[in-house]
């Protein structure tokens, strides 16, 4: 695209022809910018877009080489860095944000014209708001993959959790599970021994997200596979302990709260054992039971030892365990706390341990106004019916 600087008129030419070839150049150049935007605006592909840009300038202007600073691409040829001399221009965003440069070599033996400097400029100015929009374009796809991703561990941690409550005569047993984001670090689960006794868990992952979500799942396999050999509850809990702890130190950060219990149905007898957890709330013979913890949470403290309680479970008795979720819950600085949520539970004169979830539930969204959920919320109730 030849500028009107570069041309050498005859002297006799006249005034008037010299004014319509100025025109007809910038017409001209007027036309190139349009091509050159609807070429840069072609693509939100980064790598496409950039290699465009430098094509044009190359070519389209016959300079020996150019460069765009970031990401790093050349075409062409261009001088060694610091590129001392060759003209650079900007590539800002809508709001003036400096994206990257567009570094250009002087052409051989001149300086730039002015209609390929204003050439250049116009250049820089679509390239911009075209990385911009590439850029967005990157992160969008990229959010959009995280987003699958999370809503497919979602899905599977959700499918790790009891999906069938044993069907124990005389009982009533029943698990809910909400995370704050997509996934979480809190765990429940019922493991059925041969013979009739169920182990039982609940547990809560330090932490919140992503992370912790990974941490609960590795638990679930480590408590699956001790519960699952029939282990006392005490070596169950402190096989886990050492355990966790072994796995290191980004493990011991992602430590883990638990509460664990063997019901067995044909003596009516429970034991617990409480690793770091909030106290259980055991029902019985009209008086409550706050069962607390023995030891430190599962992999926070080596060698620890756990003690188990025992404890009958007569006709009309229940028992709830729950993660910490439940009673952090806030209306303004009232917090829900663990002595509302126990008399929350003794209130429930309900025949089905899921009725009863249902009621806690409402009950706690009641009490924060249907606010965002801040914590994990996770609960197993236990309901030995009247006789």
């Amino acid at each position: 695209m030849p500028s009107a600087s570069t041309i050498n008129y005859p002297p006799d030419y006249p005034p008037g022809h010299v004014e319509l070839v100025d025109l007809q150049q910038q017409v001209a150049r007027l036309q190139a910018l349009l091509e050159t935007s609807r070429q840069v605006h072609s693509t939100v592909q980064l790598d496409e877009l950039l290699n465009t840009v430098l094509r044009i300038v190359v070519r389209e202007l016959e300079l020996p080489g150019a460069l765009i600073t970031e990401p790093r691409m050349t075409y062409g040829a261009m001088p060694p860095e610091p590129w001392e001399g060759c003209p650079r221009f900007p590539l800002q965003t809508k709001d003036g944000y400096l994206l990257a440069e567009l570094i250009v070599a002087s052409p051989v033996g001149r300086t730039l014209s002015i209609y390929e400097q204003d050439f250049l400029e116009g250049l820089a100015l679509q390239a911009g708001v075209a990385l911009e929009n590439a850029r967005y374009h990157e992160r969008n796809l990229e959010w959009t993959r995280v987003q699958r991703d999370l809503e497919a561990a979602r899905l599977i941690q959700r499918s790790l959790l009891p999906q069938q409550m044993p069907q124990i005569a005389g009982y009533s047993i029943a698990v809910r599970s909400t995370a704050c984001y997509e996934v979480g670090g809190d765990y429940v689960d019922i493991v059925e021994l041969p013979g009739g006794a169920q182990i039982m868990a609940v547990a809560d992952v330090a932490g919140k997200g992503l992370a912790s979500a990974i941490v609960s799942t590795a638990f679930r396999s480590a408590f699956r596979a001790i519960a699952t050999a029939g282990v006392p509850l005490v070596e169950l809990a402190a096989r886990l302990n050492e355990q966790h702890y072994a796995e290191g130190a980004e493990a011991r950060r992602r430590y883990v709260t638990a509460i664990f219990l063997r019901l067995e149905p044909a003596t009516h007898l429970l034991e617990v054992v409480n690793a770091g957890h909030n106290p259980g709330f055991l029902l019985r013979d009209g008086s409550a039971h706050q069962i607390v913890a023995s030891g430190t949470p599962i992999g926070l403290v080596p060698g620890m030892q756990y003690s188990a309680e025992q404890f009958a479970f007569p006709a009309g008795s229940r028992l709830l365990f729950y993660t910490d979720g439940l009673t952090e819950v806030f209306q303004g600085n009232d917090e829900f706390g663990t002595e509302r949520l126990l008399r929350s539970f003794q209130g429930c004169n309900l025949n089905e341990s899921a009725a009863i979830l249902d009621v806690l539930w409402r009950e706690l969204h009641d009490f924060c106004g249907g606010a965002h959920q801040e914590d994990d919320m996770t609960a197993l109730a236990l309901l030995r019916e009247q006789g």
